[in-house]
């Protein structure tokens, strides 16, 4: 098996288009045709990690925060990220992050937290906005149900829970050929006109490639009209954050001891307690302060992320109970999600879980 094999793998798992645009994620060092050897899962590639990926025959190290973040002008071994690069590079691994793209998928990193805490009828707290376009484009209605086929199977038509969505209405369009024209209905230099079939379809923006060449692929025009839009609606499967339930409403000493105990948190740092149970909680795992006024907009009771300041916990306005789990222990259970993925969908290779604890913050 090729690594670029497992990483078409990877990216049904956290499509690299979901990721954020500040981000850095995909294949950061490596050749994706080499042969695979195995795969070793982390959260961070650091320099440690790298030689364990060494000892244990692994030459691709797939890990959640890329250790490859911003612009690097010279290599020397300076710094912890340099010195991991050049250990990787030496020994011919391959290094791919999915951060954000993780972040952002539905049943990812929030998703993921969620879950361990219990959490029920969990919903994407901040829905990804410009990510999805339309396309319209016009047949003949003989040749309308190949089109629209083979556009759903390019990506086309999927509105959350639904698939092979469109909508499609008749009417007759005009043309005329000039003499370097080939009409699939009419005679090239005279007014044709003809019945058609309008469709329109959603699809999210990274498919349009893919979409399009299916659509001239199979539309029997020689000349395709289509017409392509993007649209204010927010993707409600796709954003940052999630929100759900409790299954019975908790004191909030009573959750915070959950909290600590489902995710291992070996200190949490909160706003005073308002007095109110909790029921409704928004999480958002890593650095998550920028999401305090969505979460009280979501009508939250609590509001789980990490890396707070001190300015951060009178945002709340005491609206809701905010928490600072640690930025390592909201994400913990990430890269078990991956060797879990990988292992089910590449059964019989080696897929191994990181034994390298990067945590870089300790507590007394």
């Amino acid at each position: 098996m090729k690594i670029k094999e497992i990483l078409a793998v990877l990216e049904q798992m956290a499509p690299l288009a979901y990721a954020e645009d500040f981000d850095n994620v995909g294949l950061l060092t490596g050749n994706s045709d080499a042969e695979a050897t195995g795969v070793l899962v982390c959260h961070d590639a650091l320099e440690n990690v790298i030689q364990e990926a060494i000892t244990k025959n692994c030459n691709l190290v797939v890990c959640f925060h890329p250790i490859l973040f911003s612009g690097l002008k010279k290599i020397t071994g300076s710094n912890y990220v340099e010195r991991a690069l050049i250990k990787a590079i030496k020994n011919d691994i391959a290094i791919y992050a999915v951060h954000t793209a993780l972040d952002n998928h539905q049943n990812g990193v929030n998703h993921i937290f969620a879950t361990a805490l219990g959490l029920k009828d969990i919903k994407i707290l901040i829905p990804k906005s410009s990510f999805i376009c339309k396309l319209i484009t016009y047949t003949t209605p003989e040749n309308a149900d190949e089109v629209r086929n083979a556009m759903f199977k390019a990506g086309a038509g999927t509105i959350g829970n639904y698939d092979n969505c469109s909508f499609n209405s008749n009417g007759f369009s005009t043309y005329q050929g000039n003499e370097n024209s080939n009409p699939t209905v009419g005679n090239k230099g005279e007014l044709t006109q003809t019945n058609e079939v309008k469709i329109e379809v959603t699809f999210e923006k990274h498919f349009e490639s893919k979409i399009l060449k299916a659509l001239f692929e199979h539309h029997v025009y020689e000349e395709v009209a289509y017409e392509i839009y993007d649209l204010q609606n927010k993707h409600q499967n796709i954003g940052l954050g999630a929100i759900g339930t409790l299954e019975k409403p908790m004191a909030e000493h009573d959750f915070l001891n959950l909290v600590k105990d489902k995710m291992q948190a070996p200190g949490i740092r909160h706003t005073d307690f308002i007095g109110k149970n909790i029921h409704k909680v928004a999480v958002l795992g890593g650095s998550g302060s920028f999401a305090i006024r969505n979460a009280i907009q979501a009508g939250a009771d609590a509001f789980l992320t990490a890396d707070l300041k001190y300015h951060n916990f009178y945002e709340t306005e005491n609206q809701l109970l905010l928490a600072d789990i640690g930025h390592f222990e909201s994400e913990r259970y990430t890269k078990n999600y991956i060797v879990d993925f990988l292992q089910k969908k590449i059964p019989n290779f080696a897929i191994i879980l990181s034994e390298e604890n990067t945590n870089p913050v300790k507590y007394l």
